[in-house]
């Protein structure tokens, strides 16, 4: 009996070093995915999303919401900073700082009510599009996360879609879900 129940112990640990080895497996195929797309540089998005927008902000449970977004950036172009207000998730606005500190990305959001959140991210560029990757944690839980602008309307640039998107590291899905959406309308 003793033994059985020793050779179960080590099938579940050669089990969870399977899985352990599977999950890693599928995030690295995730982020070689966007590996060969190419870096992006906060001084290539700036200037495409920097001003003022408007449109619907979406999570998944259907909840829709009217926002307003400022967004601007540093005259070196090395900090980008994004304001979502009137519609924002909670009764202030919450904001995004992304910032250069050497050669790292960072970003630092705050939503006035929680603490602040400090990430390390990479931005790649992907066709018209940009997305930030990143390795944290949402809702307590750790996560790859994406933030991705892409252009609805390339030609003229004043529309885009910025989805915020996590892959949980403590779930055997393949995919990233998304959080929530926002449609930036450029207001002139």
């Amino acid at each position: 009996m003793k033994t059985r129940n020793k050779n179960m112990m080590m099938l579940s640990q050669k089990s969870y070093v399977y899985l352990k080895l599977l999950i890693s497996l599928l995030l690295l195929t995730n982020l070689n995915a966007y590996a060969n797309t190419g870096k992006g540089q906060l001084s290539q998005l700036c200037p495409l999303i920097t001003g003022q927008w408007q449109g619907s902000a979406a999570n998944p449970s259907g909840n829709v919401k009217s926002v307003e977004t400022a967004i601007m950036c540093s005259a070196d172009q090395r900090n980008l900073y994004i304001s979502v207000s009137k519609g924002a998730r909670f009764n202030n606005s919450e904001t995004w700082w992304f910032r250069l500190r050497g050669q790292a990305l960072e970003l630092i959001y705050s939503d006035g009510i929680n603490a602040d959140i400090n990430q390390s991210l990479t931005l790649y560029q992907q066709g018209d599009g940009f997305t930030f990757l990143g390795k944290g944690q949402i809702q307590q839980r750790p996560a790859l996360v994406r933030l991705s602008f892409d252009p609805i309307d390339s030609a003229d640039n004043k529309r885009w879609l910025w989805q915020q998107s996590a892959h949980y590291l403590d779930d055997d899905s393949d995919s990233y879900q998304v959080i929530r959406a926002i449609e930036l309308n450029h207001l002139n």
